[in-house]
């Protein structure tokens, strides 16, 4: 958990500094809260990328609180805040604790998101936790309309020392998914991690041919797939939330992947993104590194945006 919060402390300084640090600071020239402080942080919010919308909602349940519960000190907006906005997460089960899978093998893991999100070096990063954790990985090259794509994964699976299975470039992506499913029953693999496309070079609609992979997996293995994640970067904040939906009405999404959280001041997205498309953020990217990504705690993720007691000695 300390190595957790320090790589998420570090990976959201730039937020912390550009954002969160105002409101600790608005708050720490206030004695009592008052109508006028609780603007000024919605401004504050609505302005670090939070949304419009789940904005409003964080800031009305303290507004009720303080109300209900005859809140009067400025200070007490701080554990209101983060109170409320670990609230706004959606429950993500798996949160602070290790990587967990279900007793069927091999557990089907399906990753979708348009191209440039950092997709293929999630997953990587993905494998290798598993690995760490004692798992056997097998990754699948579904993304064969770039042959960069292929190349990456091949190179990532070449550096962490997993099996990939590919085809060439342009191949059926659902007959490189058959081929992985057979290969990893046949290997005893106990993950199975896919890579697909994010974007078509060709008249096929990108959400029918991920619906496509789905349908061929389920003949494969009919829970599959166990876990479908989508990767976002946060780096592109609000934005990221209208192309979520469509994956979402397409394939299902079991939860986000937010990728660059140390690259961007618009991390507080974050919030507004679980909040709004309803699903868990279930990991984050800190850093280049391999090892570069954590599992999503959203209590130790708003314990690291305020740092309340270096904002106010300023």
């Amino acid at each position: 958990m300390a190595a957790f919060f320090s790589k998420i402390r570090q990976g959201i300084s730039k937020t912390r500094d550009q954002v969160f640090n105002r409101i600790s600071y608005a708050i720490s020239l206030k004695s009592k809260i008052d109508e006028e402080l609780l603007e000024e942080i919605e401004e504050i919010l609505i302005g670090g990328d939070v949304g419009v919308e789940t904005t409003i909602e964080i800031i009305d349940r303290i507004k009720s609180r303080v109300k209900k519960e005859k809140f009067e000190n400025a200070q007490d907006l701080f554990h209101l805040l983060k109170d409320e906005i670990i609230r706004i997460f959606p429950v993500n089960s798996d949160s602070n604790e290790a990587v967990q899978v279900s007793q069927v093998e091999p557990y089907v893991i399906l990753v979708v998101g348009v191209n440039g999100t950092g997709k293929t070096t999630f997953i990587a990063k993905l494998a290798k936790k598993y690995q760490t954790d004692g798992k056997d990985v097998l990754l699948v090259a579904g993304d064969t309309f770039r042959a960069a794509a292929i190349e990456q994964l091949q190179e990532w699976a070449n550096r962490i020392s997993v099996d990939v299975i590919k085809h060439q470039m342009g191949a059926d992506p659902g007959a490189v998914v058959f081929d992985a499913l057979n290969a990893a029953k046949a290997r005893g693999k106990n993950i199975i991690i896919v890579d697909t496309a994010g974007r078509l070079h060709t008249k096929v609609n990108l959400m029918e041919e991920l619906r496509k992979i789905k349908r061929v997996m389920q003949r494969g293995i009919s829970e599959a797939p166990h876990e479908v994640i989508l990767v976002l970067d946060a780096t592109t904040g609000q934005n990221s939330i209208i192309q979520a939906k469509q994956f979402i009405e397409s394939v299902g999404i079991s939860g986000i992947a937010l990728t660059k959280l140390d690259g961007t001041a618009k991390g507080g997205a974050t919030i507004g993104i679980a909040h709004q498309l309803g699903i868990p953020v279930q990991y984050v990217g800190v850093g280049e590194a391999i090892d570069d990504l954590e599992i999503f705690d959203p209590k130790l993720f708003v314990d690291g945006l305020f740092e309340t007691e270096k904002a106010i000695q300023r």
